[in-house]
């Protein structure tokens, strides 16, 4: 009897054909697997030359599969790496010590043009027969590290521009509280000063110098006051058709940094025909960043929370921009006052961010509001040109 070979195939039926086509196979099955990895796959030998090359890797660094191999992994790393590399390689196999090997990390790669771009690299390593075989999953996380520049850049701009309007907003308070008290004490300290100079002179040269000083420092605190809601006044803003989808996009993905956002379904509803709007960038993010806050922040305890952004073109060439959410909503009383300096929903709240937010809107012309939410919640709606003055929509 013939005996049994251990793939289940008589030895007779063993042919050299039939092992080559089962290697074919085998090959074809693994080439199918590298093409259908979304990850950039390298596999390389003990001396760093690529044995196989995927389609994401092809795609990733630009190389076709037959141009990389049998040559050094090291071609597709930047300085000082690419020298250092077979000397580490020689190193982890001489003494198992493994610095990206096994552990992953995040470093930096080079393309076929030479440009470089940051990686995750995660390197397994087997054993087959006498022989080492490492393969290497790669994923390119430019745009990971592009958001998370983003982030900080918008951060830091409207971190600035934030503490900017807080200042304009008490600056112009106070200046409006504190101008008409002021002008009064001057008057009323320069008459009395006028009145009591001829019945003692003695007594007058004393009072007229202590009014003196009263009149100079209550100026002093006009000047300071004027020169703040001057500053505030003349504090100009840079309008220019900007894409309103991108202010929504770039606020939205803002707002969502450290928020308890994890059950908040996010629902963006943009009019095509509301492509853009004429508008100061940092200003208007910097409203769309409050509202959508406000709106995740009122639906913090809630178990049904559906934040909603919302854009519409309206016939006076104006965009219409929603921010909804299911809070628990607004009481008649507080809608009154909503946009009044001092006065918040929240309570910890200093009330500033909605009086800054209605002075911003009306600065660039348009309306600011509070609705219901159809059945539960609250509506913020705010127009914006959607032209500059003069311009015509179809251009």
């Amino acid at each position: 009897m013939c005996a049994m070979g251990a793939d289940g195939l008589r030895d007779q039926d063993v042919s050299p054909e039939a092992m080559e086509q089962a290697l074919e196979r085998s090959q074809a099955h693994l080439r199918s697997i590298l093409a259908a990895v979304p990850e950039a796959m390298i596999v390389t030998d003990a001396a760093g030359l690529i044995r196989s090359f995927g389609a994401a890797a092809e795609t990733m660094f630009g190389y076709a599969e037959d141009e990389v191999l049998g040559r050094n992994v090291r071609i597709l790393m930047p300085s000082p790496h690419r020298e250092q590399h077979d000397a580490y390689l020689a190193r982890y196999m001489r003494t198992g010590e493994a610095r990206i090997i096994g552990i992953g990390r995040v470093v930096e790669a080079q393309k076929k043009d030479g440009s470089l771009f940051p990686i995750e690299l995660v390197v397994g390593d087997a054993r087959v027969g006498d022989e080492h075989i490492f393969t290497g999953f790669i994923r390119d996380i430019s745009r990971r590290k592009a958001d998370a520049a983003r982030i900080r850049e918008l951060q830091e701009e409207l971190a600035h521009f934030g503490r900017l309007s807080a200042m304009g907003m008490l600056a112009s308070t106070l200046a409006h509280e504190m101008t008409q008290p002021l002008t009064a004490i001057t008057n009323y300290v320069e008459a009395a000063r006028e009145m009591m100079r001829n019945p003692d002179p003695a007594q007058n040269e004393m009072v007229g110098m202590a009014l003196e000083q009263t009149v100079q420092q209550a100026a002093r605190a006009a000047q300071i006051v004027r020169k703040m809601r001057d500053f505030v006044r003349k504090g100009e803003i840079e309008r220019r058709l900007e894409p309103l989808d991108d202010l929504i996009k770039d606020a939205r993905l803002l707002a969502m940094v450290g928020a308890e956002t994890r059950a908040v379904q996010a629902r963006v509803d943009l009019d095509p025909a509301a492509r853009t709007a004429f508008v100061d960038r940092i200003q208007i993010q910097q409203v769309l960043l409050n509202l959508i806050r406000n709106a995740v922040e009122a639906m913090k305890s809630g178990e049904r929370r559906e934040l909603g952004i919302t854009t519409v073109l309206l016939p006076n060439a104006m965009v219409e921009v929603r921010v909804s959410d299911t809070g628990s909503g607004i009481s008649a009383e507080m809608v009154e006052h909503i946009f009044e300096p001092f006065h918040s929903t929240k309570p910890s709240g200093m009330g500033i961010g909605l009086s800054i937010s209605k002075m911003i809107i009306e600065g660039h012309g348009g309306e600011i509001s509070v609705l219901p939410n159809e059945g539960q919640g609250t509506i913020i709606r705010f127009t914006l040109p959607a032209t500059p003055p003069g311009e015509r929509l179809d251009g």
